[in-house]
């Protein structure tokens, strides 16, 4: 079996590159090298597994080239993991971000469409497809925002509302996957994913905020840093999925494509892994012995006080659920940061 990663250096696509390769599966991978840390993840693999794989340095833009590559490879499986993924760059360069999500996307899958009828196209979306949720009813507690209508998370009944650039572009994108399923009969599946960390994650202020916060309280620790900044009063709740937990549902998803294909999932933690930033900064507090401070900012537009993934639906059918607990997961990324920090001396 030979699977099409495209950007396959990220953080997610070098998780499941490594573990494909890992298991002797042939994979192309696809990454414009663009991202800080991709470059690092390209080195790492390379260091890993050598030369035995294929790496193609290319933009998920360039429509020819993705169609030259996918004629050529044939993948069974294709994760599609390419993307702009963060909001605040949406607001300040929009035309790049639709380019990237919507007209990326749609390239690949016309490169299917043209090339390779039988290849399963995973597409990795966002819970910003649903908007700010201002319709939802919220109560609020001393640490968090809760939803009391909704006790189990948000499933895919949600209604759609692609708000802020970024939702909108990856909305597009998922809504031509869905179509291409219908009109030309591709295997596609959709992963609207909530809160994703983990190693090989290089975090930034507006990508990544598990690994960000728990970077923050490292430099607090050792004096490094004065005080941090956060978006909002700090109640609002994400549920956290850590990478291990991933790896095996895009392999599942990848080898059962005629059971779910045209589906769409949310996919996250669930309610059992769902964190608020102040939950994070106490159980940061706790594994680290430290005291954190921070000023708090306006809130970030379109920002969700909660998004909880119901996970029924993608256990119904591939029979998937998380199983790390968010407590591991941080502290499986407390150690990523320190290696991060040994290798590159980062402070």
């Amino acid at each position: 079996m030979t699977w099409l990663v495209t950007g396959g250096c990220g953080f997610l696509g070098t998780n499941l590159t490594d573990d494909l390769l890992s298991d002797g599966i042939n994979v192309v991978v696809l990454d414009n090298l663009s991202r800080h840390g991709t470059r690092d993840n390209l080195e790492w693999l390379r260091t890993r597994h050598g030369s035995d794989w294929r790496f193609e340095e290319m933009d998920i833009r360039d429509g020819d080239a993705v169609a030259r590559l996918i004629d050529n490879v044939r993948p069974e499986a294709i994760a599609h993991l390419a993307g702009q993924v963060a909001m605040t760059t949406s607001l300040q360069n929009p035309r790049l971000d639709f380019e990237v999500n919507a007209l990326g996307t749609l390239n690949v899958l016309e490169a299917v469409r043209l090339h390779s009828l039988e290849s399963m196209v995973l597409y990795s979306s966002t819970n910003k497809v649903y908007g700010a949720l201002d319709q939802l009813t919220y109560r609020e507690t001393a640490t968090r925002y809760e939803l009391p209508d909704f006790p189990h998370g948000l499933d895919e009944t949600l209604p759609l509302d692609g708000c802020s650039p970024y939702g909108c572009s990856k909305l597009a994108g998922e809504q031509y996957c869905r179509d291409y399923h219908r009109s030309f009969g591709l295997k596609t599946a959709v992963f609207r994913h909530s809160s994703m960390f983990g190693g090989r994650q290089y975090a930034t202020y507006d990508q990544g905020w598990v690994g960000w916060f728990c970077r923050q309280a490292l430099d607090q620790q050792e004096g490094a840093v004065g005080r941090f900044t956060i978006s909002g009063d700090g109640k609002q709740v994400r549920d956290v999925l850590h990478v291990s937990d991933l790896i095996p549902l895009y392999r599942t998803a990848g080898t059962r494509g005629e059971e779910i294909a045209g589906r769409i999932y949310n996919i996250g933690g669930g309610i059992q892994n769902s964190l608020s930033l102040l939950e994070l900064f106490d159980m940061l507090e706790r594994m680290l012995d430290v005291k954190l401070a921070h000023n708090r900012l306006a809130w970030r537009p379109g920002d969700q006080k909660v998004f909880v993934a119901n996970n029924g639906q993608i256990t119904t059918d591939l029979g998937w659920a998380p199983t790390i607990s968010k407590d591991e997961g941080v502290a499986m990324m407390i150690s990523w940061c320190k290696e991060v920090e040994a290798i590159h001396g980062l402070k």
